[in-house]
Order: structure tokens, then C-alpha cells, then sequence
């Protein structure tokens, strides 16, 4: 939210500095994040000074140029080459000299230097108004009066505005200070918690009157829980023209576009006062009725910017006998709108249900000035004094006359909240005991009203537009954020309490798995729950049916919960290689949703995604692609920092791998891992290999719950070493070797170690050679040659019987 300097001193004529006040409007809770310049001509207009056109002659050297000299009040006066049709002597000009920098309509610099044009030196340069940022016309140099002052700056005779404008980081809950007025509000509370008193000046609309009775607009609200208060009045007479300089003013500086006088008018009131108003030509309201309520689903309607929508049974509308004019508290229609040619209006002035307006905003993708306010819950009971306000003001700006009485609609009147403090409480939940008299004195700044006070606490009645502040809680958090939270004493002793933690808890073992994948290399990604629906297409595991919607999506490609971690890391994925980081090594912890039937299930996995090249390019170490084994080193490292050392693997037919690998716990699948599908990877618009795996967490979870750590102490005695080269058929695989290597010597056989693999030239068809070491250690004794020999020689026969295996 932008807040104009200049704008809230008209509310609290305070002298400080915008600094010293964006720090006390942090303090109350209205965060300033930044502070910006505005000016209404940029640069000020610094540099550029009145001057009087002493002579003018045409340019020798040009048919289209003058050749004038300037007196600007120095010493001599200045020679100026000039290209305007009208320059003439005994004018007063506004003149740019030398160093000053002036801007193009675009916002970029450049500075006006000595320089010669057409061989003539030229001192300077006389403007138009363009040049200078006060107006469009370029047809010639401006023309001031003659009475100005030779060597008057130009920013001394202009109307330039210079401001600072407050960046607030408003939070949801501060619908209050959505406006100049509920900022200024604040910061009067702000400014009596420091001892300084000042008065909040309100506008005043004790001018307003009805001056005839010739246009009157029915209202009729057939939906009260929706609009619970309706105010509007006519305008007759009025003229839409540009508004004044001063109102253009504010509202560029907190970023809006000027329009026309009447658009402008509550716009300005809005930002003023933070009541949103809508204006109608009157004359194009049919039946002279306004009728507040909800039309068919399905009703199409054309909003102001020219988009044709599709009305939901549920939006609120703003109609007249005939058609939808408005979406209430959102968006205006195109047809019903102020034009250069209205010469009526009807003014609305509204308080619409904010979870109502909400929806109707969120369905239609709109985000107005006015939705913002009336979700968050404005001032019901401001409603009529701001309608008075903006007739007023476009009776100032555009003529006209009120041509009816105002017609208020509000039936249930929206109470004052009635809350009880306790003087305990408060202290408990402030850390310290504030003095009764500043609580009192804090709360009435808040315009809380303190109804009765005993020795334990008081009883409040809070205004109906805090809607934020209804529960002792909230009462004791206004006064501690006027108070002020760097008041409050710090205690110098810490308490704490020691928790008993199981070791096996979620958070400790994800910490440990992350940090040993961040150690190789690995970097953690968060990625959005919300996905796309289109997604359940590309895997036949992956069930519509199974979806959780979203009630109320922000767009079609985040309307429900994943069923797969895959897709949003491969959405992360491309991300990265459409920005040439093809290498890529990534985890994510995150959750899938699934509905099924009548139950809802959640479950969280662990998720590592690889791609591209193992190591960065270096000149020492050639580049090596990442390919399964990689990913299964990973994957195996992992299972077995978590003690997880024996389980199966079988092959995965998924249509998510083009070839994979399940390893499972008994019946308890743990991790499935492979080559991703090029089919998949194809519609993520990746052209390179996607390595995947996914961990069942809490499978591992609960598989450690069962695991102990057993000790020994290290072996005294050596180790050694035996190779064999097996030739064998291509269908065995390592594993069955490692299997009956294993339950051939079970105590002295320590570990079997692949470590080459051939096939090709001088081999038999359908063949291939693996080297395979075996590690034999006695804990107790050095094996001698001829213990290693007999193992040898049974692993050798077991081979042979039941793998077909030759020694080679």
C-alpha cells in the first residue's frame, strides 16, 4: 500500500520527518518498506530559470533557426540558439542552462550542454512545454507573463509537487489502515504514546445539502446478508473534464492514472478515506431502479475492461431493471460507466459481505483497489459520511447538482464489539505490568472506548471497523504495538526445558539424509503441493478420480494436489536447463495427496533427481555422464547410513522408467529408482536423461523403528584378497553372484566386489566377463593359503553348477 507524505499531513499536521515517521508507523505494526521520491515534474525543474528574449534574428547559417540572446539576471546575457516558430523578442521564457538535466517523456535524461549548432555557440536552450514535463504541446516555446522576474527559478512559478511516498507492507488483519485517514489514525496514537497531542483533522461535510428533487434512482437490495448496507444519490449538471493539477498530484504519486474528474473523485476519496464508490451514468440506468442481487449462472457481462464474462450464481451484482451493471465491490460494467458525454450520475457508496466480494474476485481473476478493501472488511458505519464526501468533492471538481436524498439502505445495523481485559492477562502475555492509566490512555487513542474500570480490568466497546479486534487477545496486542515492543524489558535469564526426543524422530533422520545428500553434491529443492490436473495423463498410476481439487484455485495449473513428487522436480528440472545448468543434482522431501473413495491420504516421500554430467568440467577429470548406477550409489549410501543394509531388488515395470529398480523391505516397498520415460520427460520439453527416485519415507520411517546399531571391535588380524574373471551368460547379474559368493562362506567371506565388466571382441556370442573380488578375514587368526584355496575352489564349483560360469 502507498502512502503519500504530503496526503496524510493534510490529516496530522505533523513536523516530522518522513524518516522519523516511517519508523513510528513500523513500530505501530504498519511496516514501512521503503521510502519513494515523487515529484510531479521529474527533476524538479532545477536549472531552469526565467528568462527575457533580448533579441532574435535568424540564423545565418539556417533558415529554420534563431539566433537569440537571453538575459537570465548573470552577469552577461547568454546566446541560445532556438528552432521555435513563435520565439520572439521581449518574451519571457523559461530557459534550461548549462548542467541541467531534463527528462523525455519516457523517464530518461540527458543533459543540456555549450555546444554549436550550425557553426553558432548555443548557451542553453529555451523550452517548450514538453521539454520540461508540464504538458504535451510542442508547437512552440513556452511564453510566460511579463510581469515574473528575470532569473526566477522555474519551480518558484510552477506547480511541482515534491513528496515521499511510504511503501506499508500492510498485514491482512489492518483493514483499518487502508487509507490516509486510518494510516494518519495510527500514527496520532503513535505520536500521544511519545507525549505529543495533536489533532486529527477529518474532512468536513457540513456543506452538504440536496438542491433538488428531479432525479430520483430507486434502490431495492434483495440479497441484505450480502450488501448489509446501500448508500446512493444523484448528481445532475456535472461536466466531466480533466481534474485540477493538485488532484492528479496525489493520485500519481501513490501510482494511479488520472481519468477524468468524476473517476478520479472517488478514487481519491477511496485512498482518503478507504470506502470504495462506484459512479454511474444515471442516464443510462434503466427504470430509474438500482436492484442488488445475484443473476442466472452463466449471464454474460462486458466489465470495464472490455473482457466478457461469465457470471457464477453466487456473484453479487449491481443491476438496474433490465441487466447487471456492476460486480459489487469489484469491477464496473463498460456499458453503464461515466464517459465524456455523462451529465448525471448516480453515486454508490456500499459495505458488501467481504468473503462474498472475495470469491467473485478470485473467480474472475480481478484485483481492484476496491476488492482489496471490501475483502479485508471496511467501516460499515462510514458508508454515508464518504458518499457526502464524494458528492461534494465532484460538485467542487465537475458542477452539478444533488438532485435527491441520499437513500440509505440498512436494515441491521452492524454493532461494536463488547470485550472484557483483565489486567492479569495482560501482563502475562506482555511480559511486563503496564500502568492502568497508559492502557487507558492507549485504548482511547484507538478510539476503544474503556466503559468501566475495577481493580482487575476494564470492559471496552471496540469500534465495528476493527473487525480484527474482538477477543482479549487482540485488545492486549493493540496496546503493546502502541506501547511499543522495544519498551518492553528483555529478561537476561533464559529458561528452557530439555524435551526427551526419540533419535528415530522424522525431523532428525531428514536432517541426516539431507545433509550427507548435500555432501554429495546435492541440492534441496521446495517445490508447490499444487500442480496441474493434466499431469495424471502421462502415467496410468496416476488416477483423475484420485485428484483432491482445490475449492477455489488461483489458476487451472495449481487447481490439485500432486499425486507424484516426478512432475513438479521435473518442472524444476527444466527450469534449470532452460537457463544452462544442465548438471543437476536434486532432493526434495514433500508429501502426495490422494483421494480415494471417502478417505483422504497423505503420504511423504524423499525424491532425487539427476541429470546431466556427474562432475562439473574440470582439466584433470574427464566428463562422465550420470547413468543408473549413479543414481543407485546414491540411493544405496543412503539406505545404509540409515542402517539399512539388506533388502531385495527386483526389476520395476512402471510406465514411468524405461528401466528401473524396486527395492523393498520384506512385503514393504522402500525406494523405486530409474530412467525416467523420454514420453515424460519429452511434455517438461527436457532432451537429455532424468534420472528419478522416490523413497517411501514413511516406510523408512518405520523400518527404522526396528533397527539397532550392533559394535565390534576391529579385526587384529589382516585381510585377503582373491579375484576371479567369470565368463558368463548376459542374463546373469552381479547379484546372484554376490548371493551364492555369500552362502557358500558365511563367516570368513567379508565382502564381493565387481569391479570389471567386458563384452565384445574374442568373447562368445551372448556372453560376458565380470571381474569379481572376494575379501576373506578371520577375526581371530591369519588365514593361511591353503584355507583360501579350499573357499576358492567351492565358490569356483558353485559357479559352474549353477550359473554356468568358466573361469577365463
Amino acid at each position: 500500500m502507498k502512502i503519500s507524505y504530503n496526503w496524510l499531513k493534510q490529516f496530522i499536521k505533523t513536523d516530522w520527518t518522513p524518516e522519523q515517521t516511517s519508523e513510528l508507523l513500523t513500530d505501530l505494526g504498519l511496516e514501512v518498506e521503503g521510502i519513494e521520491a515523487y515529484q510531479s515534474v521529474k527533476g524538479g525543474l532545477e536549472g531552469v530559470v526565467v528568462g527575457e528574449v533580448l533579441t532574435c534574428v535568424k540564423h545565418p547559417n539556417a533558415d529554420k533557426l534563431k539566433l537569440t540572446t537571453v538575459n537570465i539576471g548573470g552577469d552577461a546575457p547568454l546566446q541560445i540558439v532556438c528552432g521555435a516558430p513563435n520565439v520572439a523578442a521581449g518574451q519571457k521564457v523559461p530557459v534550461a542552462t548549462i548542467g541541467t538535466t531534463l527528462y523525455t517523456e519516457e523517464g530518461e535524461p540527458w543533459t543540456i550542454k555549450k555546444g554549436k549548432i550550425r557553426g553558432e555557440e548555443s548557451h542553453g536552450m529555451i523550452c517548450a512545454e514538453d521539454e520540461l514535463g508540464l504538458g504535451k504541446s510542442h508547437d512552440g516555446i513556452m511564453v510566460l507573463d511579463d510581469k515574473i522576474k528575470v532569473g526566477t527559478p522555474a519551480a518558484d512559478i510552477f506547480d511541482i509537487e515534491n513528496d515521499q511516498v511510504f511503501e506499508i507492507g500492510l498485514t491482512p488483519n489492518r483493514a483499518d489502515a487502508m487509507s490516509h485517514y486510518g494510516t494518519a489514525r495510527d500514527l496520532k496514537a503513535g505520536l500521544i504514546q511519545k507525549d505529543i497531542n495533536l489533532e486529527l483533522i477529518t474532512p468536513s461535510v457540513s456543506a452538504f445539502r440536496v438542491d433538488n428533487r428531479t432525479l430520483k434512482i430507486d434502490i431495492e437490495v434483495k440479497n441484505k446478508d450480502l450488501a448489509p448496507r446501500y448508500c446512493g444519490l444523484t448528481i445532475s449538471g456535472v461536466k466531466v473534464k480533466t481534474s485540477p493539477s493538485w488532484l492528479q498530484h496525489r493520485l500519481k504519486a501513490i501510482g494511479l492514472s488520472p481519468i477524468n474528474n468524476i473517476v478520479d473523485a472517488t478514487n481519491y476519496v477511496l485512498h482518503e478515506l478507504g470506502q470504495p464508490l462506484h459512479a454511474f451514468d444515471a442516464l443510462k440506468i434503466s427504470g430509474n431502479k438500482i436492484e442488488v442481487k445475484t443473476v442466472d449462472a452463466g449471464t454474460k457481462f462486458t466489465t470495464l475492461d472490455g473482457v466478457e464474462r461469465e457470471l457464477h450464481e453466487d456473484d453479487l451484482m449491481i443491476c438496474d431493471a433490465e441487466k447487471p451493471m456492476c460486480i459489487a465491490g469489484v469491477f464496473g460494467g463498460i456499458d453503464s460507466g461515466v464517459s465524456n458525454t455523462t451529465t448525471s450520475i448516480f453515486l454508490e457508496s456500499a459495505f458488501f459481505n467481504p468473503i462474498t466480494v472475495r470469491k467473485s474476485a478470485k473467480r474472475h481473476g480481478l484485483n481492484t483497489d476496491a476488492s482489496f478493501r471490501f475483502e479485508r472488511g471496511i467501516n460499515p458505519n462510514i458508508t454515508e459520511y464518504a458518499l457526502k464526501r464524494a458528492a461534494l468533492l465532484i460538485q467542487e471538481l465537475a458542477g452539478g447538482e444533488i438532485t435527491c436524498d441520499i437513500i440509505d439502505v440498512y436494515p441491521n445495523k452492524i454493532e461494536d464489539f463488547q470485550v472484557r481485559l483483565s489486567f492479569d492477562n495482560a501482563k502475562k502475555l506482555i511480559g511486563e505490568e503496564i500502568p492502568k492509566e497508559t492502557i487507558k490512555r492507549i485504548l482511547t487513542s484507538l478510539d476503544i472506548k474503556v466503559n468501566n474500570v475495577t481493580e482487575t480490568g476494564l470492559g471496552v466497546t471496540v469500534p465495528a471497523y476493527r473487525n480484527d479486534v474482538q477477543r482479549e487477545a487482540d485488545i492486549i496486542e493493540e496496546i503493546l504495538r502502541v506501547y511499543g515492543y522495544n519498551n518492553v524489558k528483555t529478561s537476561k535469564k533464559l529458561n528452557a526445558s530439555i524435551s526427551s526426543t526419540s533419535r528415530f524422530e522424522d525431523h532428525r533422520i531428514q536432517k541426516i539424509i539431507g545433509n550427507q545428500l548435500a555432501a554429495q553434491g546435492y541440492f534441496e529443492i521446495l517445490s508447490n503441493s499444487l500442480t496441474n490436473p493434466n499431469y495424471t495423463a502421462l502415467s496410468e498410476q496416476l488416477k483423475d478420480e484420485h485428484n483432491i481439487t482445490i475449492l477455489n484455485p488461483l489458476s487451472n495449473d495449481l487447481s490439485v494436489l500432486r499425486q507424484s513428487l516426478l512432475f513438479s522436480g521435473l518442472e524444476a528440472v527444466s527450469h534449470n536447463i532452460n537457463r544452462k545448468r544442465q548438471d543437476l543434482k536434486l532432493f526434495e522431501f514433500g508429501k502426495t495427496y490422494h483421494h480415494y473413495n471417502q478417505t483422504r491420504a497423505e503420504n511423504k516421500h524423499l525424491a532425487l533427481f539427476v541429470t546431466g554430467n556427474q562432475h562439473k568440467e574440470s582439466w584433470n577429470v574427464a566428463s562422465k555422464k550420470s547413468d543408473f548406477f549413479f543414481l543407485k550409489g546414491s540411493v544405496s549410501a543412503l539406505l545404509n547410513r540409515l542402517g539399512i543394509a539388506r533388502y531385495n531388488e527386483t526389476p520395476i515395470k512402471s510406465d514411468l522408467f524405461s528401466e528401473g529398480l524396486s527395492l523393498s523391505l520384506g512385503k514393504t516397498k522402500l525406494v523405486d529408482l530409474g530412467l525416467v520415460k523420454k514420453s515424460i520427460i519429452k511434455h517438461f520439453n527436457i532432451s537429455q536423461d532424468v534420472l528419478f527416485a522416490v523413497f517411501n519415507w514413511d516406510a523408512i520411517l518405520e523400518a527404522l523403528k526396528h533397527h539397532s546399531i550392533t559394535f565390534k571391535a576391529i579385526p587384529k588380524y589382516p585381510e585377503v584378497r582373491r579375484d576371479f574373471a567369470l565368463l558368463l551368460d548376459d542374463a546373469v547379474t552381479f547379484g546372484s553372484i554376490y548371493k551364492i559368493a555369500k552362502q557358500t562362506e558365511k563367516q570368513l567371506l567379508k565382502d564381493v566386489n565387481l569391479f570389471d565388466v567386458y563384452q565384445g571382441k574374442n568373447l562368445p556370442k551372448g556372453k560376458k566377463s565380470y571381474a569379481v573380488g572376494f575379501t576373506f578375514q578371520d577375526e581371530n587368526k591369519t588365514l593361511t593359503d591353503k584355507q583360501i584355496d579350499k573357499i576358492m575352489n567351492k565358490l569356483k564349483t558353485n559357479f559352474e553348477k549353477q550359473l554356468g560360469a568358466e573361469l577365463r
